[in-house]
């Protein structure tokens, strides 16, 4: 299906967010990137100049001081992810912990929140996944019980990103136990709030400049008007929103892919062996040609799931986890190839590309592994 139209108006737009997106990776982003991977320090200067120049934006609701384009926001994040994957993901994990409130928010929580979000004066993380509850999430053993006018909530999560540099956490927890996956709820924890803390920090095999914790949630109290929808929606909005994040992975797959790609490329160029610029070998054409297809078949799977969540299609779900299944293995066999093609270079830490293929790793595991998209698409296919 072929896109609509977009205005001249729209399409402006989205070409001076671009222009200046890769202005800001280039003097700023692509000189960092190895130093934020050596030191796993979280670029706070880099998150502030996309705050100054509005690139949180972009996903949220215009009525909410947003742009309200996820066909914008996905290139947005690939463009960043060419240069530095942990940078692509600040932007990627705001509109992950944006998403729940979106989907499910009342207005007074809409209003509160999304505006503070769009600018960057909020920061947001999402808190899911446990160690017995990764890819089975309705499995989960954290609880909410309501206290009055309060809720109680108690239990562990992992794997949380960047939580230790955000403001607000969308945790889910079980206020029915007896219901499973129906007895799940949402709910608004600030990172301030009494018995929030944050656990072991894990050491990572890339995105290293992305903190990740554990958070400990011991009687952790908060206000009854902070949970999202009704008791026992949680898990229909995980999962509404997985649909929706999971092309902002994808993007950074192939942001990923595409700078391994180019960088590769540049490098058979100079390289001269054998009397001759490698890129005259044609073995290494071959190569280079078929890291292009790929990277540009899973371009056109994304950009046709933003297009889906732009309208708000009912086959979001499929469209997400195809996207994220073609970006992630895309990502992960090109970045490999990228190395080889660098060769000993490539296996050093002087040149980016190892970094860019240990990055790559992430995205086919974190939010939702390569083998539950399978399971989502082949479920869509066989039950449509």
């Amino acid at each position: 299906m072929l896109a609509p139209e977009r205005n001249a108006e729209t399409l402006e737009m989205e070409r001076m967010i671009l222009d200046t997106v890769r202005r800001i990776t280039a003097d700023k982003v692509a000189p960092r990137a190895a130093e934020i991977d050596a030191t796993g320090n979280y670029p706070k200067d880099i998150r502030d100049i996309f705050a100054e120049n509005e690139l949180f934006s972009v996903p949220f609701p215009e009525e909410y001081g947003g742009l309200g384009s996820f066909s914008t926001y996905v290139k947005v994040v690939e463009e960043v992810s060419k240069a530095c994957a942990s940078s692509g993901l600040i932007i990627a994990v705001q509109e992950l912990g944006g998403l729940p409130i979106m989907i499910a928010g009342n207005e007074a929580q809409k209003k509160h929140y999304l505006p503070k979000l769009s600018t960057g004066e909020l920061m947001a993380s999402y808190a899911l996944t446990e160690a017995s509850s990764g890819s089975d999430a309705a499995n989960m053993r954290t609880t909410a019980v309501r206290d009055g006018d309060r809720y109680v909530l108690n239990g562990t999560k992992v794997f949380i990103t960047n939580v230790a540099v955000a403001d607000i956490c969308i945790v889910f927890a079980s206020t029915n136990k007896e219901l499973g996956p129906k007895g799940v709820s949402a709910f608004i924890c600030h990172t301030d709030d009494p018995g929030f803390k944050l656990g072991k920090v894990e050491h990572k095999m890339g995105i290293r400049g992305s903190p990740t914790n554990e958070v400990v949630l011991d009687n952790c109290t908060i206000p009854a008007d902070r949970l999202l929808g009704a008791e026992g929606e949680g898990f229909r909005i995980a999962m509404k929103t997985l649909d929706k994040s999971r092309p902002g992975v994808a993007a950074q797959a192939l942001g990923i892919a595409q700078g391994a790609l180019d960088f590769a490329a540049k490098y058979l160029q100079e390289r001269v062996a054998f009397g001759k610029p490698l890129s005259k070998q044609q073995g290494l054409q071959w190569m280079i040609a078929d890291m292009d297809l790929e990277v540009q078949a899973a371009r056109l799977l994304l950009y046709e799931a933003a297009r889906r969540c732009d309208l708000a299609t009912d086959d979001v779900t499929y469209w997400g986890a195809l996207c994220k299944l073609k970006c992630g293995d895309v990502a992960m066999s090109v970045t490999t190839d990228a190395v080889q093609l660098v060769g000993g270079y490539g296996y050093m830490t002087e040149y980016p590309v190892e970094r860019m293929m240990r990055d790559a790793k992430i995205t086919q595991i974190y939010e939702g592994t390569q083998q539950i998209q399978r399971i989502v698409i082949g479920r869509h296919i066989l039950g449509r």
